[in-house]
């Protein structure tokens, strides 16, 4: 088993994540952190507990982390999410059974990563990378302990929150030059690979047949994010982009990837929190970050249906 910590700001998409995470039998998943990004951190944290309460995962711990950026002020994805970071159609999310633990989620990444074997946690990040960074620069020491750091965020092409960039890497810039720059293995799944994890009728009529609370959770999910996305970017199905980052962690074979250096743009005027992926040359032998650029898609939504179904 992967031993996973799901770094997470759900989220629509991290909701599914998250799912897939805890009802995948080849993970184990350590626990949520939470960090401010497509709503504010008491949202997120919110709707992870929500999450968590939905699928009865009362093991898996939650530990709120960083609430803002390291510099930019706070910025929130409301017209896609909606008001609550998670708005669902159809299906009444209940109160939080699963509490927050108070240790502090940069503390308690460190730790684990302390405690656990060296090479055997992967952190999955599908946020803001601010509590990462914040983590590997408390405890360098982590970065050599870390199995891989497989990301959604950046984009090798077009962004979605401007032209350059994708949203969690221009919301904390600064952040993702960190974990870009740090010597651990990194793997970036991108808008280039997540648009193509469209969540179309079809699909959502596959967790809709499962006729359980999970599978009319996700299906409620779907409806509300088509809904906002086709009003703020025009996507007639709206792609789910976090599920992927997991889907990578569990079966390497579904993501077609590509080693190529990575860096992170901080003073464009119009480029600022842009993934920069250098493809002038064959990578020397030091690259540590590769980039996703092909998703299998029917084995893709296969695991995710599989793990929303194992959860009941």
């Amino acid at each position: 088993m992967r031993k996973v910590i799901l770094d997470c700001d759900p989220g629509h998409d991290d909701a599914v994540a998250i799912l897939l995470a805890a009802g995948n039998p080849d993970i184990e998943l350590l626990g949520l952190t939470t960090v401010g990004g497509n709503h504010t951190i008491d949202h997120v944290t919110r709707n992870a507990q929500q999450v968590l309460t939905v699928a009865g995962l009362s093991g898996v711990p939650i530990y709120r982390g960083a609430s803002r950026p390291l510099l930019n002020d706070v910025v929130t994805a409301t017209d896609i999410h909606g008001d609550t970071g998670m708005e669902i159609h159809g299906f009444t999310l209940p109160e939080p059974a699963v509490p927050v633990e108070e240790e502090h989620a940069v503390r308690w990444i460190v730790d684990t990563l302390m405690r656990e074997e060296p090479g055997t946690v992967t952190l999955v990040p599908t946020g803001p990378l601010t509590n990462i960074a914040l983590a590997a620069r408390l405890e360098p020491r982590i970065v050599e302990r870390v199995r891989e750091v497989v990301l959604m965020g950046g984009a090798v092409g077009a962004g979605n929150v401007t032209a350059s960039a994708e949203f969690n890497t221009f919301v904390d810039p600064e952040a993702a030059a960190i974990v870009f720059g740090e010597n651990w293995p990194v793997v970036m799944v991108g808008l280039d690979l997540t648009h193509q994890a469209l969540a179309t009728p079809a699909v959502e009529a596959r967790f809709a047949s499962l006729g359980t609370a999970c599978g009319d959770f996700v299906v409620g999910l779907f409806d509300a994010f088509r809904r906002n996305y086709k009003d703020a970017q025009g996507f007639e199905n709206p792609p789910v982009h976090d599920p992927c980052a997991v889907a990578y962690v569990i079966d390497p074979t579904v993501v077609e990837t590509v080693r190529v250096p990575v860096s992170v743009e901080l003073a464009g005027t119009l480029t600022r929190g842009r993934t920069v992926a250098d493809f002038r040359a064959a990578p020397g032998a030091d690259c540590h970050t590769a980039v996703a650029t092909r998703l299998d898609v029917d084995r893709f939504w296969d695991l995710v249906v599989d793990a929303v179904r194992a959860l009941g």
